[in-house]
């Protein structure tokens, strides 16, 4: 179960990867989608055409901008785990004490915004990291200082691999 917040409206969402279909807040979905370009999807659901393109991905706060038939929306993504830890109050906790920036998904790092003893603020895009064709700005969860960056441009990296170290 996923809760999906689309501006100011919240749905409860359970979705089946393996047969494209779900429910939004129990009212039942079929979908049917494809690439049709880099960062655009064409869609299907309930027998309805949907054109989507995906702007940014900001996988640290599990928010995405899309724009769908013209109409643009900033969706942000809750899980199970998500939700407990908002629930008990750790959230907010567990973002404040980061001390890196790891890599979320393998990938190719095509852009590096900052450098080392930078003081950057929570928020501030750091990184560009190409990952199944979609580019993901790495963004800061805390304000820090850079310490050191543990990678270059244009190099490769594994799911965890450390990027930046903060002091």
């Amino acid at each position: 179960m996923y809760n999906v917040k689309i501006s100011d409206k919240t749905f409860n969402v359970e979705f089946d990867n393996n047969k494209l279909e779900g429910k939004i807040d129990d009212e039942k979905f079929i979908i049917d989608i494809i690439q049709t370009a880099n960062d655009r999807y064409h869609l299907l659901k309930n027998n309805k055409s949907y054109n989507v393109d995906i702007i940014d991905v900001d996988l640290e706060t599990k928010k995405v901008s899309i724009k769908i038939n013209k109409h643009t929306y900033e969706v942000e993504i809750k899980d199970d785990i998500d939700i407990l830890l908002d629930n008990l109050g750790m959230s907010s906790v567990v973002s404040k004490i980061a001390k890196d920036i790891k890599a979320p998904m393998p990938g190719m790092l095509t852009d590096i915004l900052v450098k080392s003893g930078d003081t950057i603020k929570e928020g501030d895009i750091l990184l560009v990291l190409e990952a199944m064709k979609m580019e993901n700005n790495i963004k800061s969860p805390v304000d820090a200082v850079i310490k050191s960056i543990e990678v270059k441009k244009g190099t490769s990296v594994e799911k965890n691999e450390i990027l930046i170290l903060f002091e």
